[in-house]
């Protein structure tokens, strides 16, 4: 498929679990006029505590460097977990990348969104995970746990099943952090008098109607695996891949 944008954010390149093989598979697979990082694409915070940078990893950078090397104009959004380069976006350069806090994108349709991670709408917590209140260690053993659970639900050919998307979606903390989170997005949005905001953070793949504006979440590479797609007739939509497919 070619798409007039692909937005991507949270691929936590260097955290010991995330799923760079697919998306440098969907990066393969899918053309664009624009990509935007939308944020946390290295996670210098894993990095720190540990070196885990995985050859996967490494593949789905070159597939980003080999669309702009092909002449699409990529755009790095700073997250949390790479806040480090906020602190060099004077004079940091590579490969023609462009790095900036936030920018605008204008869609096909002529509406005018804000593209930001979100982190600084996050005023419950500072750490990434959206299980935020049990702190980042359970968020990994959950994910260990859904490996787990998925490999004995493959062996009798059911779907895989999240643990922590359940958590997001069903218990009332959670969900009462994100409807905040998004609400005060939303606000900003308004007050800056955008028609709609493109964001990632919480790892949690949406598109909704929000107040008047449109709100899209890119999702995430670590469990969710989706990107937010603009179709070349101006439709948003997300998609999700978490098969390795040939091209």
């Amino acid at each position: 498929m070619h798409y007039k944008s692909i937005f991507i954010s949270d691929t936590h390149f260097g955290y010991p679990i995330n799923q760079s093989k697919l998306l440098a598979n969907f990066l393969q697979n899918h053309t664009c006029d624009n990509l935007y990082l939308v944020g946390d694409i290295i996670d210098f915070w894993a990095l720190e505590r540990k070196f885990t940078w995985k050859l996967a990893d490494s593949h789905a950078v070159q597939q980003m460097l080999n669309k702009r090397r092909s002449g699409v104009p990529v755009i790095y959004i700073t997250g949390n977990h790479d806040e480090f380069i906020r602190q060099h976006l004077d004079y940091i350069s590579f490969e023609g990348i462009k790095f900036v806090n936030e920018v605008d994108h204008v869609g096909v349709n002529g509406k005018k969104y804000l593209v930001i991670h979100g982190d600084i709408f996050d005023n419950e917590t500072a750490v990434w995970d959206i299980l935020s209140h049990l702190g980042n260690g359970a968020y990994m053993s959950s994910l260990y746990l859904s490996k787990f659970v998925n490999w004995i639900r493959g062996k009798f050919g059911l779907s895989p099943w999240s643990i922590s998307l359940f958590l997001k979606q069903n218990v009332k903390g959670v969900v009462n952090y994100i409807n905040k989170y998004e609400k005060h997005m939303i606000d900003y949005c308004k007050r800056g008098q955008y028609d709609g905001v493109i964001t990632g953070h919480i790892h949690t793949p949406c598109i909704k109607q929000m107040d008047g504006l449109e709100y899209y979440n890119c999702g995430d590479w670590v469990e969710s695996c989706t990107a937010l797609v603009e179709h070349m007739n101006g439709r948003f939509e997300i998609v999700k891949w978490d098969k390795m497919v040939e091209f």
